[in-house]
């Protein structure tokens, strides 16, 4: 599984990415986590408000940071 966190890299974004490697770690899922901080790459990833959430290429969660609990529904 492919998780890419797409946000500029401020304070939500950061803590988004941190919520969801907890969840993974939490699963025990074998998932490549990555930030995207580039505006063109986010823009291509078609997410408008950051912070976004993509699980494989798709848009799961946008403009906002998720609860553990609601990464791991996501992730599951």
């Amino acid at each position: 599984m492919r998780i890419q966190i797409a946000g500029p890299g401020c304070k939500k974004c950061n803590q988004c990415e941190e919520v969801v490697k907890q969840a993974v770690q939490e699963l025990g899922v074998a998932a490549e986590v990555t930030h995207v901080t580039d505006y063109r790459e986010i823009a291509q990833l078609g997410v408008r408000i950051p912070p976004a959430i993509l699980m494989d290429g798709k848009i799961v969660l946008s403009g906002r940071v998720p609860t553990l609990e609601e990464a791991k529904k996501l992730i599951t």
